[in-house]
């Protein structure tokens, strides 16, 4: 499932294409995605126009003119494309390769937004677990889907006495710790398994690890939330680990995945200066986790 930063390259690539613009009519192949359409979806939607596009966790979130803000999830496989006005091919924003057969010749493409100035905006998803949501921007932040969520970690609000905060007295391991939306949102396995790594924790050591027994932060909790911060912010710079970034007109896929310091490299020698440990994996969770069980503690 695509983590924090694909969405957010998907987002970057969006924003150009909707933002301060009409979407002027909605095109609707099938009633359904992993949910039904919202009802009267096609009425609610055209008309309005988009003031912003937004990322939470890992929800893109487009505000319209119309009072409702409209909720988009990837799923496992969802992608969107852009036509401009005089294009004879849309423009690939997010294409997310767990699975190769599932190619797109346009039979999935179950979502067409026609946008003010003859641009196109398509969603395809051919395991079609992505969803769309519409709901009353009073409403957003009490709706299921974003009540609850923690705080997202490429903001300030993600330090080292948040993280003690939300772990002291924790038996969890870190890495459930890491992947609770309740605590960090947007976080996954892949990223997870990178920040802790550069940290020096072990996924499985206990959450409990980032707070001292009066609460504050340990060292721990230092290191793990700059480490957090800068594992994301190169990883949306490379434009993800799964996905072919729409900025580059050879169609290479996101380049994160070449950078990976543990994540898939079992048997592996560990990349720590120094370190001669050799990168295990294990199971958490029914996830793979990879770690050096030398220089990761």
């Amino acid at each position: 499932m695509p983590e924090l930063p694909e969405v957010e390259t998907v987002r970057l690539g969006l924003e150009p294409a909707l933002v301060g613009r009409v979407i002027e009519r909605v095109i609707l192949n099938r009633a359904d995605l992993r949910f039904p359409f919202p009802d009267r979806f096609v009425k609610r939607i055209s008309g309005a126009r988009v003031s912003s596009l937004a990322r939470r966790a890992k929800y893109l979130v487009a505000h319209l003119s119309s009072g409702e803000a409209l909720i988009m999830h990837l799923g496992m496989t969802g992608r969107f494309h852009v036509q401009a006005r005089g294009d004879n091919r849309p423009h690939l924003l997010g294409d997310y390769e767990y699975d190769t057969a599932t190619g797109d010749d346009g039979k999935h493409a179950h979502a067409i937004f026609e946008i003010e100035g003859g641009g196109r905006v398509i969603y395809s998803d051919p395991r079609r677990f992505g969803y769309m949501l519409l709901v009353p921007e009073a409403e957003l932040a009490e709706h299921p889907a974003m009540r609850g969520l923690g705080v997202e970690p490429l903001s300030p609000d993600l330090t080292a006495a948040y993280l003690a905060k939300r772990a002291a007295g924790r038996r969890v391991d870190l890495k459930a710790f890491l992947m609770d939306q309740r605590n960090v949102a947007g976080l996954g396995n892949i990223y997870v398994l990178e920040a802790l790594y550069g940290a020096g924790l072990k996924p499985s050591r206990g959450a409990s690890a980032l707070a001292t027994r009066t609460g504050k932060p340990t060292a721990h909790a230092e290191r793990l939330a700059d480490t957090i911060r800068q594992v994301l912010t190169a990883a949306v710079a490379a434009g993800g680990s799964t996905l072919r970034d729409y900025r580059q007109a050879d169609g290479s896929t996101g380049s994160f995945q070449k950078t990976f310091r543990v994540y898939g490299r079992e048997g592996e020698p560990c990349l720590t200066p120094g370190c001669r440990g050799t990168v295990r994996r294990s199971i958490q969770g029914g996830r793979s986790s990879f770690f050096c069980p030398v220089c990761q503690h």
